[in-house]
Parts: C-alpha cells; structure tokens; sequence
C-alpha cells in the first residue's frame, strides 16, 4: 500500500469517525432538548423521557435540525409555551455543545 492510500484510507477512517460522534451526539442532545421542553410543557418520569425518544426519531426524518425544532414550535405553541424561536434554537446549541462534551469525557 503506497503513503498516497495509507493517507487516504486515514481520511476515510477519520470521516467515518467524526459521523459516527456528530450522530452520537446529535441523539444525546435530543434527550437533552426533550427533557428541558418536556419539562416545561409539564411532563415527568416516563412521559418525559418518551418525549426526548420522539425527537430523536423526528430528527432522523431530514438532514439538518429543522425537523427537530418544527416539532418543539409545534409542541410549545399547541400548549401555549412562550418560547421564541431564538430560545429554542440557542437551547438546541447549547444542549449539542454539552452532549459533545458529555461524549468527550466518556472517552
């Protein structure tokens, strides 16, 4: 194997990584949003945990966290949450960037 496809079966490789932790990642946030939304929307225990379930199932409808955030407009507006849609979405960053560390210090 020349270094030309050392080099690239190492880029593969890393790709395939990365995908796999931004995945990883992307469902932990999800739990995260669903706990904070159920939360305000007064859900506990096994309801609100089946909420955060939903929205990881929803977010693998499209690429993207559209899907995911129509769902909590939907949601906050059908049990007349105030929530702007500036709120939710810094919420969302904010819940990605602590998954992300969460999954960094499993190691």
């Amino acid at each position: 194997m020349s270094g030309f496809d050392k080099r690239e079966e190492g880029f593969e490789s890393k790709f395939a990584h990365d995908a796999d932790l931004r995945f990883k990642a992307e469902a932990r946030r999800n739990k995260l949003v669903g706990a904070w939304a159920a939360e305000l929307m007064g859900l506990s225990g096994d309801a609100a945990e089946a909420y955060g379930k939903e929205l990881v199932k929803e977010d693998l409808k499209e690429a993207g966290d559209d899907d995911v955030f129509r769902k909590l407009r939907a949601d906050f507006d059908a049990k007349g949450i105030e929530q702007s849609d500036h709120q939710i979405r810094r919420t969302m960053d904010e819940m990605l960037a602590k998954a992300v560390e969460e999954i960094q210090t499993q190691g």
